[in-house]
């Protein structure tokens, strides 16, 4: 072994089926050694080591084989015990070649569980248990308790309800069907439907009107097989239901075929559906089979209730305790600055993004590794006005000694010279007691920003973890009174209310205390959507007029809390008991009461109250932000968090997504601990689904390893080769296995069945994405594709697609369909995801160079498209394909618009061989475009070049008509989402805890603000967008330029 390497995790980098040596050490004390595959499961090497033992002594003093287990240490050097026997040696990964076998203690079941929870969510169990943290041990108990207890009641449904939960309809917004030529269905021709029985061959073309329920055409399909088979028993359509062929995606319920999504792809690409009959009994196995696993678990453990909360005796009203708050700071650990500078700590109170008093500073001390403070900081508020979700922030920096600054300096008080770290803590803890006592405080480093601030109120109240090398703060609460002080419950807050305060409750008749000037003035406000800050002027008038904002302007509520007085308990007090009789909040409206600027508990209940009402797939569009806010929350024990794992629960396809956008983000220190727990809580609540979860991760991890394999070699050999490699690394039994037979995580109704390694391959961008291809078997010749990337973070890609579906959902409940492709986008992990494969399709600039002669007069040639467009459809379809180009070209025009979506070349715009444009890589938006020496390479608001409108006007010049009706839809669209622009606003608000680079304040969000004219008339906001319009019409030909560059940087570089 060279000097400095340890283990064998180089081993397990090796391609390749070959032998290991391997040491195996018996509980009788007897040493084994002999080769194994690296390609056996632990299952399999047991089985060896029986044989081998049965040769040595003390054979008969062992037991039965089931009665032992392998442990071994790991590649994170932890010792495991490997419960789950059907995993291979090379997936175990271990540090050194020694399996230790001892007899088994505890349950098997539990055991087997918790290991395959660690390694899917990526974190040991055990790091949770060695927390010893009384937050974390009620909050794991509670919520495996509730997640258990659903489970359960999921197994109790009827076949028909677990159905909504295992497979829950896939559907278009409303019923809508687009015939070619744009015929609507009101009217339209009787669609054909192939359907067959299940464990038979046999199938039937049936004919169906669009808007038929499923209950209808499965009739059809039993009188047809009672008339071909001559069948006399009689059988009932209620007892089946229908499944698409290859998926798992049925069709059911009480909606119209032709608003099922696969139905209506089919039909809209000229294609027939296949469906098979399934009967309720088939469906009753799969929910006995998913059930057996949870019942047995559930069965094998005792179930343990956390421990009643203590008795709060001799406790003080909080609101009665007028001195001021205060706190004491020690000292710091592994403080690393500068000689010949001075550390200081800045303390500031906050709630929320309010700063409840003015910040704190300590004295200066000398530059050491421990330096000592013991200095007590008292804050300009009285304990009784420390509201409940009180933020303690500190930021620790070093300053230069006042002796060595230049008198010249103009600056008064300049601290910041160098920020060192910072750190948060609450003042309450999670049982609603102030704290006292030591706290060790370890710190985040900082990161120098423009904005100056040294406190980060936004950041996680989380402790980092990685306490051996981050810098810490000891800091102690003082005991104010001889006994725990609590923060008031609600019952009291009320109580106390009404003791201390003349408070008139609102009633109709106030609206008529205040004269029309002021309704004026408060109408004024509360219509203004652009707000950033208040007048003080402002915040009385709302205040006083809050009782008129609850009748009249429910949905102005943040603007309300965003004036309370948070630091004054009096305040506090009307508020929290005036929202207990605000009437609910459309989501719309509700969702941004989820930022860090709203922590009050009740306001976040009522929050979650709203959310209630989402429907599944509603949900499912604002899960990504959702799961983002879950960084807002103080204490682990949330409302939010307990909703999304109920909902999750109760549909599958929720559970697979909250899944992976958590699973994605467990190398983020900040985030892990609750992370980990609520995929923990998850796991338990559905232990079938960790079967197919794990396959997944498996199925990603072979092709992160295939990604590192190409990436290790591509220089070094022809691209050629590579891929011949490539291919027969895939062909290996280990990888094929691994990356065949799965679920896509893309799309969990989708089959990846067995992996078509000679079709696959990698592409030529930096990171070499991974092409990789899947044989569909239910459907000749039509392969599924999904791409891997290893290297860029696909989070900002997944956001836009997001928003562009968003898009596409409200055109098509006004009528509009763009024929918008938001193709799949899943980020599973550090920098690592997959995109859905948008097939026949090609980049603008591969058509423009194939019609063209050289790179520099590609860019130029208005007639490559539509000659493209003209080779792939015949003559009886050119006018269809030039519709959907027409129409999808000003869906993206709007939308990348509105998105100010930059890095716009014809390498990241494609178009399918039907005509439908589309934009991929999504980089940078928010008006973020890509500048070459301080130049601006991105001059217009959005593509719109001549070959584009060559193409929507036919390839004719004076078709006027064509290119008006285009520019009526691009208006059209805008104005949808102009109606729409609050709810843009605060999904993009919502994603701030995200970290992306380009969205991290609201300062990045004015953009979209902007381009959406929020707080303007439709009628400005359209002469806006009409003047952008001709901007990019009259200037596209700085675009082709643009092109051109781009398309002879990229031949330089080939």
């Amino acid at each position: 072994m060279p000097p400095g390497e340890y283990g064998m995790l180089g081993e397990w980098e090796k391609e390749g089926d070959h032998d290991i040596m391997m040491d195996f050490l018996l509980p009788t004390g007897i040493f084994l050694k002999f080769p194994v595959s690296r390609n056996d499961t632990i299952g399999a090497i047991k089985k060896m080591v029986w044989r081998n033992a049965s040769s040595e002594p003390l054979y008969g003093a062992l037991s039965d084989a089931d009665a032992y287990v392998f442990t071994c240490i790991n590649s994170t050097a932890e010792r495991e015990e490997l419960e789950d026997e059907t995993r291979r040696l090379c997936d175990v990964r271990l540090f050194m070649s020694v399996l230790r076998l001892v007899a088994r203690e505890g349950d098997r079941v539990e055991k087997l569980t918790n290991t395959q929870i660690s390694l899917l969510i990526g974190k040991g169990l055990h790091e949770f248990d060695s927390q010893k943290n009384h937050e974390v041990n009620e909050f794991r108990v509670k919520m495996r308790s509730f997640c258990e207890e659903k489970a359960q009641d999921r197994q109790r449904l009827p076949w028909y309800q677990w159905m909504e939960y295992s497979f829950s309809c896939d559907l278009e917004p409303c019923v809508s069907l687009a015939e070619p030529g744009g015929i609507k269905t009101k009217g339209t021709k009787k669609i054909f439907v192939n359907v067959k029985f299940e464990a038979s061959d046999e199938s039937f073309m049936l004919q169906q009107e669009p808007q038929d329920l499923p209950v209808i055409l499965m009739r059809s399909a039993l009188k047809k097989k009672a008339t071909v088979f001559r069948s006399v028993r009689q059988e009932k359509p209620e007892d089946y239901t229908l499944q698409v062929n290859g998926r798992w995606e049925f069709i059911y319920g009480k909606y119209p075929l032709c608003q099922f999504k696969y139905i209506f792809s089919c039909l809209r690409g000229g294609q027939t559906p296949h469906l098979t009959m399934v009967h309720h009994s088939t469906v009753v196995k799969y929910q006995e089979e998913q059930g057996c696993l949870g019942s047995q678990l559930s069965k094998s453990r005792s179930l343990s209730k956390p421990p009643p909360l203590p008795v709060k005796k001799n406790t003080s009203s909080l609101w009665s305790i007028e001195e001021p708050f205060h706190i004491h700071l020690l000292q710091g650990y592994r403080v690393n600055a500068d000689e010949g500078m001075k550390l200081v700590v800045q303390a500031g109170l906050f709630h929320g993004s309010e700063l409840l008093c003015k910040v704190v500073t300590s004295g200066e001390v000398n530059v050491c590794s421990e330096p000592l403070w013991d200095q007590k900081l008292v804050f300009d508020i009285s304990v009784s006005d420390l509201p409940r979700m009180s933020r303690l922030c500190f930021a620790l920096y070093a300053v230069i000694e006042k002796a060595k600054k230049p008198r010249s300096t103009k600056k008064k008080n300049k601290k910041a010279d160098c920020p060192l770290a910072w750190v948060n803590t609450m003042v309450f803890d999670y049982k609603d007691q102030l704290k006292t006592g030591e706290f060790l405080l370890s710190t985040w480093p900082s990161v120098p920003d423009d904005k100056g601030d040294l406190l980060n109120p936004m950041g996680t109240v989380e402790k980092n973890p990685n306490v051996d090398s981050a810098a810490g703060l000891l800091i102690h609460f003082p005991n104010i009174r001889p006994h725990p002080l609590y923060y008031p419950h609600f019952d009291k807050v009320h109580l106390i209310l009404h003791t201390h305060l003349q408070y008139v409750h609102s009633t109709p008749s106030l609206l008529t205390l205040y004269c029309a000037a002021q309704h004026m003035k408060l109408k004024e406000i509360v219509d203004n959507k652009n707000y950033t800050e208040f007048f003080e002027d402002e915040k009385e008038l709302l205040w006083k007029l809050r009782g008129v904002v609850r009748e009249r302007y429910p949905e102005s509520l943040s603007k309300l809390l965003l004036i309370t007085k948070w630091n004054k308990h009096e305040d506090v007090a009307q508020m929290v008991t005036f929202l207990q009789k605000w009437p609910d909040l459309p989501a719309l409206h509700a969702l941004e009461l989820l930022d860090y600027s709203f922590p009050d508990p009740m306001v976040r209940s009522f929050t979650i109250r709203c959310l209630r009402k989402l429907r599944d797939e509603e949900l499912l569009q604002y899960l990504l932000q959702l799961v983002q806010v879950l960084k807002y929350e103080s204490y682990l024990d949330c409302d939010l968090a307990t909703f999304l794992l109920e909902r999750a629960l109760s549909n599958k396809r929720i559970g697979h997504f909250l899944f992976w956008h958590l699973r994605s983000e467990m190398h983020v220190s900040s985030v892990s601990l609750r992370f980990g727990l609520i995929l923990e809580a998850y796991c338990r609540g559905n232990i079938y689904h960790i079967k197919s979860l794990w396959k997944q991760n498996e199925a990603l991890n072979k092709m992160k390893a295939l990604n590192d394999f190409v990436k290790s070699g591509w220089q070094k050999t022809s691209r050629q080769q590579m891929t011949d490699d490539m291919k027969l690394c895939i062909k290996q039994e280990a990888y094929k296995d691994a990356l065949s037979y799965l679920l896509s995580p893309l799309n969990p109704s989708i089959k990846l069945s067995e992996i078509c390694a000679d079709r696959c391959k990698f592409m030529d961008s930096k990171m070499k994405p991974l092409w990789l291809m899947y044989k569909n078997k239910w459907v000749q010749g039509d392969a599924v594709g999904i791409i891997f990337k290893n290297g860029d973070d696909l989070r900002q890609d997944m956001l836009t697609l997001q928003m562009i579906q968003l898009m596409e959902i409200l055109w098509k409940k006004e009528g509009l369909d763009l024929r918008m492709i938001p193709y799949g986008c899943l980020s599973t992990g550090n920098k690592t995801g997959l995109i859905e494969v948008v097939k026949n399709s090609d980049t603008i600039a591969n058509i423009q160079r194939n019609n063209s002669n050289s790179a520099a007069t590609a860019a130029f040639n208005k007639d490559a498209l539509l000659n493209w467009l003209k080779s792939k459809n015949p003559e009886d379809k050119l006018d269809q394909a030039i519709e959907e180009f027409t129409l999808s070209c000003a869906g993206y025009c709007v939308a990348t618009y509105v998105l100010g979506i930059g890095d716009r070349h014809n390498d990241n715009i494609m178009i399918k061989e039907t005509g439908q444009l589309f934009h991929i890589d999504f980089g940078h938006f928010l008006g973020n475009f890509k500048s070459k020496f301080g130049i601006n390479r991105e001059r217009v608001p959005f593509i719109l070049t001549y070959d584009f409108v060559h193409v929507i006007q036919q390839g004719r010049t004076n078709n006027s008509e064509k290119f008006e009706r285009f520019r009526e839809c691009c208006e059209q669209a805008y104005k949808i989402l102009c109606r729409n622009g609050t709810l843009f606003v605060n999904l993009f608000a919502m994603m701030k805890a995200a970290g992306l680079p380009e969205l991290s304040s609201f300062k990045d969000i004015q953009y979209l603000k902007d381009s959406l004219a929020l707080g303007k008339s439709e009628e400005e906001a359209l002469k806006n967008f009409k003047v952008k319009f001709n901007e990019a019409l009259r200037e596209s030909w700085k675009t082709k330029v643009n092109w051109m560059m781009h398309s002879l940087a990229k031949d330089s570089r080939l």
